[in-house]
């Protein structure tokens, strides 16, 4: 057991960027996750099912429970020739530590981890949790089984996804639809054997980005938006006529929007849009993806990851703003993430309050390009142990 400095989580952190876990294959990060939890002396350490990684410092009583949270997934590097430092170097150069997870969540990971070892000495009142999730990128599969079956109820979530030092209390939620036109098929030589379901997307298309221009407003979160992403023909031969035009839609969503409100949406105005479709039929749904865990587990999974919001004021902000400024003097904003994270899964369906804390700017999130300050990650570290005990009383005392 020991309470390591800033040094050894960035040491840390270039071991798990030299590692490539996209979704689905986290395994080998998951090991080393796991036995850099033992190492420091966790009392408790596991996989679940899914091959989330947990780990637990007692407290003197279990509840109220905090969870610090990353994920263990990256998304692809892409061609690694367009990097400036290799993607999985974890290379550390003009200040900076650089790759794939370097902010986009291996460096915060680590952070986060190192950070609640100066718990194992010093005991909290109550349990701590470090829990680390598969599939985040593809929609969050671990957080939702965590929370539904991995027997972990924490009162309060920090989640490590970059903030540049400020505190995230929420974000719009992600839903994948498919708008399907349905037609019949022919050969391109005998167009008129077919219905041909292209004709119907000058009715479709102007509906659909109608509808996106007068999507609500949120004063904090800012504005749901709806894209059009792909136009997928099936089949996809050029000298067929096709019998289905899928369209793609990525709608980023407002807190309290249900899949099946989604549905019934897009349906709607559909058939405002497009009131006697003839002999064609119009589907809605929901983007399904098959997924499998690095453990085996393999499942159909709908592409929707909730948004979700906590208010400004409340304790577990408050208490979090308080304390990175004691730490750093920096009054930090208050603010959203522009991007979607597990905390839709553990505020926006569990009702836990849940906030973000970590080093890192978004803008260089999923590019060849990604990086993470060492200044700012040591300052992060350093205020990581005092952010912890300050949610911890605000929820007991909530």
């Amino acid at each position: 057991m020991h309470e390591p400095g800033f040094g050894a989580a960035l040491a840390f952190a270039r071991d798990l960027i030299r590692i490539p876990s996209a979704p689905g294959a986290e395994g080998e990060v998951a090991d080393r996750v796991r036995r850099e939890m033992e190492t420091l002396g966790f009392d408790e350490v596991w996989t679940d099912e899914v091959g989330n990684v947990i780990g637990r410092i007692r407290g003197e009583t279990a509840e109220p429970a905090v969870m610090l949270n990353c994920h263990l997934d990256v998304v692809d590097a892409g061609d690694a020739s367009t990097w400036e430092h290799g993607p999985y170097s974890g290379d550390v150069a003009n200040g900076f530590l650089h790759g794939r997870g370097a902010m986009d969540i291996k460096g915060p990971l680590a952070i986060q981890t190192c950070a609640a070892a100066a718990f194992i000495r010093t005991r909290l009142p109550s349990d701590l949790y470090v829990a680390h999730t598969v599939l985040e990128e593809r929609g969050g599969w671990g957080m939702e089984h965590l929370l539904k079956a991995g027997g972990v109820k924490p009162a309060v979530v920090i989640i490590g996804e970059a903030t540049s030092g400020d505190i995230c209390i929420g974000h719009r939620g992600r839903a994948e639809l498919i708008v399907e036109i349905v037609g019949r098929a022919a050969h391109a030589s005998a167009p008129e054997r077919a219905l041909n379901p292209i004709t119907l997307l000058p009715s479709v298309l102007p509906a659909l980005e109608q509808f996106a221009a007068q999507l609500e407003d949120n004063p904090i979160l800012g504005s749901s938006t709806m894209a059009v992403t792909a136009l997928e023909t099936v089949p996809r031969s050029r000298n067929v006529i096709p019998d289905r035009v899928r369209i793609v839609l990525d709608w980023r969503v407002l807190p309290g929007l249900s899949r099946q409100d989604a549905v019934a949406t897009v349906s709607r105005v559909l058939d405002e849009a497009v009131p006697e479709p003839g002999p064609y039929t119009l589907n809605v749904r929901f983007a399904t993806e098959r997924q499998r865990t690095w453990t085996g587990h393999e499942r159909d999974r709908v592409m929707f990851t909730p948004g979700y919001l906590i208010e400004p004021e409340n304790v577990v902000v408050r208490a979090a703003v308080h304390s990175i400024a004691r730490a750093t003097g920096r009054t930090p904003a208050v603010r959203p993430w522009t991007f979607a994270t597990d905390g839709g899964h553990s505020c926006g369906i569990h009702g836990i309050p849940t906030i973000g804390y970590a080093p890192g700017d978004e803008r260089y999130a999923h590019t060849n390009r990604e990086r993470l300050s060492l200044a700012d990650a040591e300052r992060a570290f350093r205020a990581y142990p005092g952010l912890i005990r300050a949610v911890r009383d605000a929820a007991a005392a909530a």
